[in-house]
C-alpha cells in the first residue's frame, strides 16, 4: 500500500513533466497455441504503422515485450511459420499502465507451406473455437466505448441482436424471446449465482451488476444451439473471463462516479516469479455520501463489491488460478408501489392499504482452476469451486387512513398499524466439480471430453399471512440437497481449409429424482469464399426447473397440502440455426441468423384451465401441481451490419423479428411475456485524437437509439365494455383468460456518451458522461390498480432519463 500511494503522489508532483516527449508505455504478453495452450517460440510480434518499427520476438516461455509503444490506440500483428498471421486491433495503451496480452495462435490446416491466412477477418468471433454460430466475443474496451454500458460487462448485451431487457432499469437479460431465468452466467468456465446487486426471488433481474470491466477480458457471449460443453441453459450463456493482473509491475486503477467508487490493484507477488494477483473492491457512492452526512435520501439503494483473481504458475504441477466474485446490497422502500419496485403480492393495490420493501441480498462465487499441460499436444484442466446466494425479502402492510381538517379537507395519510405480510427466506449453495481433457490431435482434428458435478443445497422458506384467519401460511418450507452430473464430449474437425465442423453430444443428470437426457449437438461453417461463409447447427438443450417448483406445497381439494412436483422432468429444447455472413475488407460485416427453437416436456399447471407455464413465471412464485406437457416455440430472423472501430469510427445496426409462443393444458397458443415480436439498435461512434496543446488528449462521442416492441401482459379485469372491474376486497384483479395477447406501448430509446482521456507520462486519466434515455421517454410496461390515479390504473414505465458519470485514473 505504500508503494502504491509513493507511486501516487509521484504522478500527481510530475504529472506535467516532459509532456514535450512523445508518450509511450509497455506492451506485453504471451503467445500460445490455441488448442494445445503450448507456448509458441520464435513468434515475430510487431506493432503496425510505427517507423521505425517496434517489434520483438517470443522467447522460450512464448512471451515477448514492446518497449516505447505510443500511447493510444495500436494494432498488432503476430506472424509464425505454420500458423494464421494474427492482427489484434485496437489495443489500448495507457500511459499510467502497462498493456498485457494473453495472444492465441492457430495453427494452418496444412503446414506443409506458409499460407496466406490473415485472422483479422475473424472480428467480433467467439474465442471458443467450438461454437460456430450464434456466438460472439465482447471486449472490454467495447463496453467503454458503447454508449449505455455504464461499465458494466453485462449491460452491453442488449446491444446485439436478438437480446433485450425489461427496459424498467433491470439487468435481466431476454434471448430470443426465452425467459431471462433461463440464462446461464459463468465466471473463468465455471457456473456462478446471478451476478447482479437486488436480485429477485427467481434469481434473475437487478439493476447494477457485481462484474466490473476493469476486471474482465474478451468474453464470449452464445444466444443459442450451444457447443457441447454447454448443458442446464435454454437461453444464453454469457462465459465471462477475467484478465490477469501484471506480473512485473504494481499498478492500479481508481473510479469515481455516480453509481459507486471503486479500486483496482494488480501486481506480482515477488520479483522473477510470474504469478499475479488482481483485485477490485467497490462501494455505492451515494451511500458512501450518505454514511458520512453529505446527502440525506430516503430509500437509498447500497451495494458493494469485490472480485480478484490471483495466478499461481509452478514450474512441474501447472498453474492454479484462484478467482473470485462476491457482493452485498440492500434498501428499504416505503410505500412502493410496482412503479418504483415490483414486489410479490397484490398488497399495494388493495384499498387503503400502503406497503413497505425491505431487501438484503447477498452473493459469493470463488473457484480454483488448475490447468497441466500433459504433452505437447494435450492438457487437462481441473476446477473445484463454491457459490452461495441468498436473498431475504420482507413486505409489511400497513393500514392507512386518510386524516382530514376541520372543513373537510385532505391532509395526509397516516399509517394505523403495521404487520410483515410476507416473508421470504431463500438460500442457496453450490459446490462444484469439473475435469475437461483438451486434445489437439494434429491441426485438423481437436477433442475435448469433460465431466462436472454439481451438489445444490436449498434453504427455502416463504410465508404469507392469510387474510381470512391472520395466520402465518407457508408457502415453501424446505431444505434439500440435489445433485447434478454432466458429461460431455466435443469433436472439431477442419475437413478442408474452408470447411469446419463440430460435432458432440452432452448428457445431463438429475440424481435427485433420477431423470436424465442425451443432446445431440452439430455444427458447420463454410467459408466457400475469402469474405463469405455459411453456418448451420443444432442442437438439442435441457434444463432444471426453478427449484421451488419441486417442492411446491398444494393444497388438495380436501384441504391436505401435497409436494406433487418431485417427479418434475427436465424441460427440453431443439435449437435450430441457419446463418450467413459476408465480410467487406477487414472491419466490415453482414450478418443474417435465422433459428427455430422447439420447447418440450415443458413444466405445466395440471389444470386444463390454467394459462400457466414455467417459461412465464415472473416474480410471483406459483406453486401449483406441474406436469411435462407443455410446448412452446420460439423462430425469428436477425440482420446485423457491423463496422468494426477503425480509423477513430465505427457502428452498428441490428434488427431482429420474431414470434414467441407456448400451449399449457388448456390448448390455446399464448404468447410468453417476451414476445415483442421486433427489436431495431443504433449504435455509432467517433473518437477525436492528438487534441490539446501537447496532442495527448482524446474525445469520443457515443450515440444509441433503440426501439422494440412492448413487453406482453396479463391486463387487469375489465367487462365487456372497457370498464375496470377489479375486486380489491376479494384479491381479484387480473384477467388471466387474456393473459400475455396485449401489449401496451412500443418502447424506444435514445442514449448519448461521452468519453475524455488525458494522458501524462506516469498517469491516464479518463472521464465518462453517460446521457441514458435523453428524451425522457416514459413508454407503459405493464398496469396496476391503484385507487388515487385517474381512472384508477397506474403502470409501471421505462427507467427516465438518467445521467452517470465516471472519473477514472490509471496510475
Amino acid at each position: 500500500m505504500q508503494k502504491l500511494l509513493f507511486i501516487f503522489l509521484l504522478s500527481i508532483l510530475f504529472g506535467t513533466w516532459a509532456m514535450g516527449q512523445t508518450l509511450t508505455q509497455t506492451v506485453r504478453g504471451v503467445v500460445t497455441d490455441t488448442d494445445s495452450k503450448t507456448p509458441l517460440i520464435g513468434v515475430t510480434v510487431v506493432v503496425l504503422n510505427t517507423a521505425p518499427t517496434i517489434g520483438a520476438t517470443t522467447g522460450s516461455d512464448g512471451t515477448f515485450r514492446l518497449e516505447n509503444v505510443p500511447v493510444g490506440r495500436v494494432d498488432l500483428k503476430a506472424v509464425y511459420l505454420g500458423y494464421e498471421e494474427l492482427i489484434i486491433s485496437n489495443v489500448v495503451v495507457h500511459s499510467g499502465k502497462e498493456t498485457v496480452l494473453d495472444v492465441r495462435m492457430l495453427e494452418n490446416f496444412s503446414t506443409l507451406t506458409q499460407v496466406e491466412i490473415t485472422a483479422n477477418t475473424n472480428k467480433g468471433e467467439a474465442l471458443n473455437d467450438m461454437a460456430l454460430l450464434s456466438a460472439r466475443s465482447i471486449s472490454p474496451e467495447q463496453t467503454n466505448r458503447y454508449a449505455g454500458g455504464f461499465n458494466d460487462p453485462s449491460r452491453i448485451l442488449s446491444n446485439f441482436a436478438g437480446v433485450s431487457n425489461t427496459q424498467d432499469g433491470s439487468n435481466d437479460i431476454i434471448v430470443r424471446g426465452n425467459s431471462p431465468k433461463y440464462m446461464q452466467w459463468r465466471l473463468e468456465g465455471v457456473e456462478i449465482t446471478n451476478p447482479n446487486h437486488f436480485g429477485d426471488q427467481s434469481s434473475v433481474g437487478g439493476s447494477i451488476s457485481t462484474l466490473n470491466n476493469n476486471m474482465v477480458a474478451v468474453s464470449d457471449f452464445y444466444t443459442g444451439a450451444f457447443a457441447p460443453e454447454y448443458g442446464d441453459a435454454l437461453s444464453g450463456v454469457y462465459d465471462v473471463k477475467l484478465r490477469t493482473g501484471n506480473n512485473e509491475k504494481t499498478e492500479a486503477v481508481l473510479g469515481v462516479g455516480l453509481l459507486g467508487t471503486d479500486l483496482t490493484v494488480e501486481g506480482p507477488f515477488k520479483k522473477g516469479y510470474g504469478g499475479s494477483y488482481l483485485v477490485n473492491y467497490r462501494y455505492s457512492t451515494v451511500s458512501m455520501a450518505g454514511q458520512l452526512g453529505l446527502v440525506d435520501l430516503d430509500g437509498l439503494l447500497n451495494f458493494q463489491d469485490a472480485s480478484f483473481k490471483m495466478v499461481l504458475p509452478t514450474e512441474k504441477a501447472g498453474v492454479f488460478s484462484l478467482f473470485g466474485l462476491g457482493g452485498k446490497s440492500d434498501f428499504f422502500l416505503e410505500d412502493v408501489t410496482p412503479s418504483l419496485w415490483e414486489v410479490p403480492g397484490n398488497g399495494s393495490q388493495k384499498t387503503a392499504i400502503n406497503e413497505d420493501y425491505e431487501k438484503d441480498a447477498y452473493l459469493a462465487n470463488t473457484g480454483l482452476n488448475h490447468t497441466i499441460n500433459l504433452n505437447s499436444k494435450s492438457y487437462l484442466r481441473s476446477t473445484l469451486a463454491w457459490s452461495f446466494e441468498g436473498i431475504d425479502d420482507d413486505v409489511y402492510e400497513k393500514e392507512v387512513v386518510k386524516i382530514y381538517d376541520e372543513n373537510g379537507e385532505f391532509l395526509r395519510d397516516s399509517s394505523v398499524s403495521s404487520k410483515n405480510n410476507f416473508s421470504s427466506r431463500l438460500q442457496k449453495n453450490t459446490v462444484r466439480g469439473a475435469v475437461t481433457y483438451h486434445l489437439k490431435w494434429n491441426a485438423r482434428h481437436k477433442v475435448e471430453v469433460g465431466t462436472r458435478y454439481n451438489l445444490f443445497g436449498y434453504n427455502f422458506q416463504q410465508s404469507r399471512l392469510d387474510e381470512e384467519s391472520d395466520e402465518r401460511k407457508y408457502l415453501v418450507d424446505f431444505k434439500e440437497n440435489i445433485g447434478t452430473i454432466r458429461n460431455f464430449v466435443s469433436v472439431r474437425s477442419r475437413l478442408s481449409e474452408t470447411f469446419t465442423v463440430v460435432a458432440g453430444v452432452h448428457n445431463m443428470n438429475v440424481l435427485y429424482n433420477q431423470k436424465s437426457t442425451v443432446e445431440p449437438r452439430v455444427a458447420f461453417r463454410w467459408q466457400y469464399n475469402p469474405s463469405a461463409a455459411v453456418s448451420a447447427g443444432y442442437g438439442n438443450h435441457s434444463s432444471m426447473e426453478s427449484v421451488h417448483h419441486y417442492f411446491a406445497k398444494v393444497e388438495q381439494p380436501d384441504g391436505t397440502v401435497t409436494e406433487p412436483n418431485k417427479d418434475l422432468d427436465l424441460l427440453k429444447a431443439h435449437h435450430l440455426v441457419l446463418g450467413y455472413e459476408k465480410r467487406f475488407g477487414k472491419n466490415t460485416m453482414a450478418k443474417v441468423e435465422a433459428y427455430y427453437q422447439r420447447l418440450y416436456n415443458l413444466p405445466v399447471e395440471n389444470n386444463d384451465t390454467s394459462y400457466f407455464a414455467t417459461i412465464v413465471e415472473g416474480l410471483e412464485f406459483r406453486h401449483v401441481d406441474l406436469v411435462n406437457k407443455g410446448t412452446g416455440e420460439n423462430y425469428g430472423v436477425e440482420l446485423t451490419l457491423e463496422r468494426f472501430f477503425d480509423r477513430n469510427v465505427y457502428f452498428l445496426v441490428n434488427t431482429s423479428l420474431f414470434q414467441s409462443k407456448y400451449k399449457s393444458l388448456e390448448g390455446v397458443e399464448r404468447n410468453t411475456p417476451y414476445n415483442a415480436n421486433y427489436l431495431v439498435n443504433f449504435l455509432c461512434g467517433k473518437e477525436f485524437t492528438n487534441l490539446g496543446k501537447k496532442n495527448n488528449q482524446t474525445l469520443g462521442l457515443n450515440a444509441k437509439v433503440f426501439f422494440s416492441g412492448g413487453r406482453r401482459i396479463i391486463p387487469l379485469l375489465r367487462d365487456d365494455q372497457g370498464n375496470l372491474a377489479v375486486d380489491p376486497n376479494n384479491n381479484e384483479f387480473w384477467d388471466y383468460d387474456k393473459a400475455f395477447d396485449q401489449k401496451l406501448d412500443d418502447v424506444y430509446q435514445v442514449i448519448l456518451s461521452m468519453s475524455y482521456r488525458w494522458y501524462k507520462p506516469r498517469t491516464t486519466h479518463e472521464f465518462f458522461l453517460n446521457l441514458d434515455n435523453v428524451t425522457n421517454t416514459k413508454g407503459r410496461i405493464s398496469e396496476f390498480y391503484d385507487e388515487d390515479e385517474p381512472g384508477k390504473v397506474a403502470y409501471m414505465t421505462q427507467f427516465g432519463f438518467f445521467p452517470n458519470v465516471l472519473y477514472r485514473l490509471y496510475f
